[in-house]
């Protein structure tokens, strides 16, 4: 009885460390932030940033988790270095006093007919509540990483303005819709992944 009543016990915890939520570490070379505008009215322009950092929780038990993104808003391309300076510049990112962009978020919903992210969106010292729509969040072991990788597409649409960065409304839209593609490997192995793609 004693023996039956300790594999019982043994089978729920290691079910419940299954269930348990995990951390994957944000790839960035696997991962691409782009932001959309509209140009004169005319055409849709698409930027993005080189560099990208941050945790996502997973717990697949109640399909739920968060994230904490960090941008580095020195690292946009735009493929022109006189764009990209106008856009370092103080009427738009002013990256000489905010460098980073964040993102922190404590409930991610992916059940339902629309799977979510909500949080904290952080630009030019400016903090709004954002929902970010997420599609084809998947999980899985990754054969060219050898590793655990969570992967997912985010976006959102914000009004410029709203971060201080209204100048020049007859140059670009108002606005401006953030995308977030990324990758993310399981914490245990992202060391091991990272040390690899040095080492080559």
């Amino acid at each position: 009885m004693k023996r039956f009543v300790m594999l019982t016990a043994l089978v729920v915890c290691a079910a419940s460390a299954e269930a348990a939520p995990e951390t994957y570490v944000i790839d960035n070379s696997r991962t691409t932030s782009q932001f959309s505008y509209r140009y004169l009215g005319l055409s849709n322009q698409t930027q993005r940033f080189e560099k990208i950092s941050g945790t996502v929780v997973f717990d697949p038990a109640t399909q739920s988790g968060s994230a904490d993104v960090t941008i580095d808003a020195t690292s946009v391309n735009t493929g022109q270095t006189l764009l990209d300076a106008q856009m370092r510049a103080a009427d738009f990112f002013d990256t000489a006093n905010y460098p980073v962009i964040t993102f922190k978020s404590s409930k991610m919903i992916l059940s339902g007919e629309q799977s979510s992210l909500s949080g904290e969106l952080t630009i030019k010292g400016v903090t709004r509540p954002v929902t970010l729509a997420v599609t084809h969040f998947l999980c899985m072991q990754e054969p060219s990483l050898q590793a655990e990788t969570c992967g997912a597409q985010a976006s959102v649409t914000v009004r410029r303005s709203d971060f201080n960065m209204g100048k020049y409304p007859f140059l670009v839209s108002n606005d401006i819709t953030l995308n977030l593609a990324f990758k993310a490997v399981k914490a245990q192995s992202y060391m091991q992944v990272a040390s690899r793609d040095s080492g080559r």
